[in-house]
């Protein structure tokens, strides 16, 4: 979503207060003693809006962008006074900007299926990386962020993949305490993502337009579950701290037909093992003002139960470990600031234990075995999905290098 779109979605879903981990005056105002040279790869509407955090932080400098299209590139690059020689447009516009020096980091927000090569190749060449979530689209390219992201550390290089729940103080501490057995044992689960739809860029048909729509495009994307959903499933899989034995489920394309190839609604059900299953749903339509709404999750167990609302409030109701905890209502823009400040410090100190990526790697293999299960209409394990290592291929025929 563009960030007007996620904030009147928040809206809907009734968020009234404000907590971050690093609360955003304290992130905004963290400088260096230098600045950061920053390239951004992917400037669309939040490639743009991200470009601005790391300035508005006061510890990074944009110096270079990348984008297929000459129009986003030109737009950002005048905003942050770039010369024509620092922007790079085509499918190999990053490759460009690496090339081209003058960074010490970059930020990608490109789709998601270009997100291995794009950061491997940056890794490669020495450089710290923001990634944007999800990671990728198949695990063959999980895989590849793993790697780049051990690689990363050997190269005492800074690589940070942006969940805004991850960074945020009641999140955090709510989670801490279930794990502590504030809940007890598990028992089971919930975890949904319901949505209103989200606005095509064009309606032209050319391999153009499917790379503007790319949000609706199942290859480009890997499809609700993977590219939004993973807000969700990423909690899920924060609280379970383990994988999932196995998934099954359904879903399927009924409401939303007008553009790409992109469900608009999945059901699944999650084993853990041990009796204890997580549901979880989606949907990417109108919901005609059902209640509730938004990105939720909710864990019982034998002494209690979490609740989490992206947006909204999140706490332990537990009669012997009650945790009131409180509201997010800025957890979009509050988490990736407090990630900018975390980034920026971990390069500044020389933090590379790069703590993100193993769980966001684990968290889009979640996403994947869920979408599997349910595009293939059968039981599919953990086992199965681990060791795919078939590649999804989109046609790029008609793009520029």
């Amino acid at each position: 979503m563009k960030p007007t779109d996620r904030r009147r979605f928040l809206a809907a879903t009734g968020a009234a207060a404000t907590a971050t981990l690093v609360h955003p005056s304290t992130a905004l105002g963290a400088t260096a003693n230098s600045k950061i040279n920053l390239g951004i790869i992917g400037v669309g509407g939040r490639g743009e809006w991200l470009a601005d955090l790391f300035v508005a932080h006061g510890g990074f400098r944009i110096t270079a962008v990348a984008d297929y299209f000459e129009d986003r590139i030109d737009a950002v690059g005048d905003k942050h006074k770039l010369p024509a020689a620092n922007r790079h447009s085509g499918l190999d516009c990053y490759k460009k900007l690496i090339a081209a020096g003058g960074v010490d980091a970059v930020a990608i927000v490109s789709p998601p299926y270009f997100h291995p090569e794009q950061a491997k190749a940056a890794v490669e060449a020495g450089l710290h990386v923001w990634l944007a979530k999800p990671v990728a689209v198949d695990t063959a390219g999980s895989r590849v962020i793993e790697a780049a992201g051990a690689e990363a550390t050997r190269r005492e290089k800074c690589f940070l993949v942006d969940f805004q729940t991850r960074a945020t103080e009641f999140f955090i501490e709510s989670i801490k305490r279930v794990h502590a057995g504030a809940i007890g044992d598990f028992v089971f689960g919930e975890s949904t993502y319901h949505a209103g739809r989200l606005a095509a860029k064009t309606r032209e048909r050319s391999p153009e337009a499917t790379l503007r729509n790319w949000v609706f495009d199942q290859e480009l994307s890997g499809d609700i579950i993977t590219e939004q959903n993973i807000h969700t499933l990423d909690v899920m899989s924060w609280v379970m701290n383990k994988p999932p034995i196995k998934a099954t489920g359904t879903g399927g394309r009924k409401v939303r037909v007008d553009v790409g190839d992109c469900w608009d609604n999945f059901s699944l059900l999650y084993d853990y093992g041990d009796g204890v299953g997580v549901t979880f749903s989606s949907r990417q339509f109108t919901g005609h003002g059902t209640t509730p709404s938004g990105i939720l999750n909710r864990m019982f167990g034998t002494e209690g139960v979490l609740e989490t609302n992206y947006g909204g409030n999140v706490m332990v109701r537990s009669k012997e470990h009650f945790y009131r905890g409180g509201k997010t209502p800025r957890i979009y823009e509050d988490g990736v600031v407090t990630n900018i400040a975390t980034f920026h410090r971990s390069i500044v100190e020389g933090h590379h234990d790069n703590p993100t990526v193993a769980p966001s790697v684990r968290s889009n293999l979640v996403t994947i075995l869920g979408r599997t299960a349910a595009y293939e209409g059968r039981p599919v394990t953990w086992d199965e999905i681990i060791k795919d290592t078939k590649r999804i291929q989109p046609d790029l025929t008609g793009l520029k290098a």
